[in-house]
């Protein structure tokens, strides 16, 4: 085992790829070709004398091995970035806090969190952001964010089955709910029976990794998808235009564009949501507590969703 002519150009590759789940994804992010970040990846292995990437259909995951590499690569390039800030005469990233949210988050809770901290503690740096849950997880795993805003469905399993497991702290869990176009006949009421969702037309998420918001749950017929959007917002605008429905969590009642109802959904199961707070399972920094704490504070200092 000799990493002495490890490269940092293969450590940055080996921290894409744990981060970006697949070669190709790690090379698209860095402009570099999919035999490029092969070869480098084989290099690291060749001088760990191990495996450090599993490789699997859905893409790739850390190997023991893999992790504590892993590790070490993400203090060495820490430090290495740290020296050239110095040298460049920049300010230090000491009190700088890496964050990663799914996308509405971004919209009812950072926000919060952020202005606060500005008031508590200004010399603090909050960095970061959007991505899916998967996409965070692995952006934990791989030391490129200090926290992270998840979203959970039932039956709430853990976010990954990686070891050690994330250090998890629900902050909220609430319903979800159902956006309508105003002028929609189930707009009528206070609430929707999920009966008469039979027969309606949705707006879809447009990944297999986007369950947030999309086609209610259960459904016992195949959904009349007639768009599929990522952007939370883009989805929303289309309900409003009379477009189809889309599912909501209930913290963004407040944030719908007008045209549109957010109201509950009656019979059947409930369909909860949770509101995670991930870090990796080490003792975290003073920066990454204050942070953390602002989040809580957010969530819970968080208006209930307008009444229907």
């Amino acid at each position: 085992m000799d990493f002495t002519d490890v490269s940092l150009t293969a450590l940055r590759v080996f921290r894409a790829v744990a981060e970006q789940g697949t070669f190709t994804a790690a090379a698209a992010s860095m402009g570099y070709t999919q035999s490029a970040v092969s070869r480098q990846i084989a290099a690291i292995e060749r001088a760990a004398g191990a495996e450090l990437l599993e490789r699997r259909r859905d893409g790739v995951r850390l190997t023991a091995a893999g992790r504590v590499v892993m590790r070490r690569a993400t203090t060495v390039l820490d430090e290495i970035d740290a020296t050239a800030r110095e040298l460049s005469g920049l300010p230090g990233q000491a009190g700088t806090v890496r964050v990663g949210w799914f996308p509405s988050a971004g919209v009812f809770l950072l926000p919060r969190a952020l202005a606060a901290l500005r008031r508590t503690d200004p010399g603090l740096h909050v960095v970061g952001r959007e991505g899916s849950t998967p996409a965070l997880v692995r952006a934990l795993r791989a030391g490129s964010l200090d926290l992270a805003l998840l979203a959970s469905a039932p039956p709430f399993r853990p976010p990954d089955s990686e070891s050690p497991p994330l250090a998890l702290q629900t902050l909220t869990e609430r319903a979800l709910c159902l956006a309508v176009p105003a002028t929609h006949p189930l707009s009528r009421g206070d609430f929707i029976d999920v009966a008469d969702l039979r027969g309606q037309r949705w707006i879809a998420g447009s990944s297999a990794e986007d369950r947030l918001m999309g086609v209610w749950p259960g459904l016992d017929e195949r959904p009349d998808i007639a768009h599929t959007a990522r952007d939370w917002l883009a989805k929303l605008h289309l309900v409003a235009a009379g477009c189809g429905l889309t599912t909501v969590p209930a913290a963004l009642a407040s944030a719908a564009p007008p045209g549109v109802r957010v109201l509950p959904v009656r019979g059947g199961p409930q369909e909860q949501r949770r509101l995670l707070l991930a870090r990796l399972p080490h003792p975290p920094t003073d920066p990454v507590t204050r942070v953390a704490s602002a989040l809580r504070t957010a969530a819970l200092d968080a208006d209930p969703p307008s009444p229907p």
